[in-house]
């Protein structure tokens, strides 16, 4: 990525400007700081990383503030980008996969909480997985032995998930968009905030045809919005499926699990799986633990889930997809979930047809939070990835997720919080 080019002088006055009003550091974690601030009393700023907050070493984009994020494993340098809306959300991303790092949402009484999984460091993305919080290409979701068919021609892309029976291609194969660097701008728009990641990428990568370009626009609106929408063109047909990965507690990150946090998906059907985690075919929710119509507690079916049998290959919880009600390509609703404690409220609205539910069951508490000394525990938080079907270039009876030349992909998703 180019760096941004900063004058000596624009420099100064961003230095200047900081030595005035400096962020403070956030508050260790065993800091009563943020829970113990009144329903009247303005929340303290979060700092961009525990025990180093920004400043010092960072510069600002207009509106926007970044810092190092640290180097991967091969040498690449990496960014942390800060954006903060008007209305109080605050995120931090990053150029590295266009991660979602934290994001700051206020409860009913005021008070900021970092209310997604992540680490600290991009060298820690790099080797936990789990696509935290990650932006997601090609392909979201499984490719069936990493095999397609498009204009008569068979494709063979990597398998990176290999745990028979699963013999899949996964969100795009080994290094798929997450695990590269994007190129940042902010955004200049009246009363938003926000930056564009931009990514190219080459015939044949992954075994993908065409070269593919991408944009995705974050903004944060003065309401509490955070909007992300994607735009592609490619020079050959390819196939497309692209998503957002973040994983969601909104009690707090590393606050335990999200099992008694509520739930509400608008899917009447939900796509049943073979043992390797490939569509068989749509299901109706009702009567079974795929039901939730009707606001509820995450956890409230987990005793039909462990007792179905044909749950076993996803150890009996959730990684489904679910068939939106609403019309694709219009901007719908997809899932509203809510912690009954803090009030926090995230509505999920997308113009995709689907959602994936993944209820991060595999993660076993060895992985180190954001907070110091915390774990992140089975259940810490919730993926719910809007998308096409699961493997649609292998099913004809699905939305189509081909892209020609001549055509631009357009999707939005907006990501609604609330206190109440």
């Amino acid at each position: 990525m180019k760096k941004p080019v900063v004058s000596v002088l624009a420099a100064a006055l961003a230095c200047a400007c900081f030595a005035q009003d400096p962020a403070p550091a956030a508050p260790a974690a065993t800091s009563p700081a943020i829970e113990a601030v009144g329903p009247r009393a303005r929340p303290p700023r979060p700092g961009m990383h525990p025990g180093r907050p920004f400043p010092p070493g960072g510069m600002r984009f207009p509106m926007m503030q970044h810092r190092s994020f640290g180097a991967l494993s091969d040498g690449r340098q990496t960014k942390l980008y800060r954006i903060e809306g008007a209305g109080g959300l605050i995120l931090d991303v990053s150029d590295y996969g266009g991660r979602l790092v934290r994001c700051y949402a206020p409860d009913k009484y005021g008070n900021l909480e970092d209310v997604t999984l992540g680490f600290n460091t991009a060298g820690e993305y790099e080797r936990n997985g789990f696509s935290m919080g990650t932006l997601i290409g090609r392909f979201g979701n499984r490719i069936k032995d990493g095999k397609f068919t498009l204009d008569g021609k068979e494709y063979t892309l990597p398998v990176n998930e290999d745990k028979p029976p699963r013999h899949n291609c996964i969100h795009g194969g080994t290094k798929g968009w997450d695990a590269q660097i994007w190129a940042v701008k902010p955004l200049r728009e009246p009363r938003v905030r926000g930056l564009e990641l931009m990514y190219v990428s080459k015939d044949g990568e992954m075994g993908f045809p065409g070269t593919v370009t991408c944009k995705v626009r974050y903004r944060v609106l003065p309401n509490n919005v955070w909007s992300v929408e994607y735009e592609a063109t490619t020079d050959k047909p390819t196939i497309l499926n692209l998503t957002h990965h973040s994983y969601w507690n909104l009690a707090g990150e590393a606050s335990g699990s999200v099992l008694g946090q509520e739930l509400q998906i608008f899917a009447d059907r939900y796509t049943d799986v073979d043992d390797g985690l490939i569509p068989i075919k749509d299901l109706d929710v009702k009567g079974t633990g795929f039901d939730f119509t009707t606001s509820r507690a995450i956890g409230a079916m987990a005793d039909w889930m462990a007792k179905n049998e044909h749950l076993k290959p996803m150890d009996n919880w959730y990684d489904h997809n679910f068939v939106l009600r609403g019309e694709m390509g219009v901007l719908h609703p997809a899932a509203t979930m809510k912690d009954p404690v803090s009030g926090r409220r995230l509505e999920i609205w997308t113009t995709e047809p689907c959602m994936q539910m993944y209820g991060a069951q595999n993660m076993d508490g060895t992985m180190d939070a954001k907070k110091a000394g915390a774990k992140l525990v089975q259940f810490a938080g919730v993926a719910l990835e809007t998308q096409h079907y699961p493997d649609s270039p292998n099913h004809p009876e699905f939305p189509t997720t081909v892209l020609k030349p001549g055509e631009t992909l357009r999707s939005r998703t907006e990501y609604r919080f609330f206190a109440d």
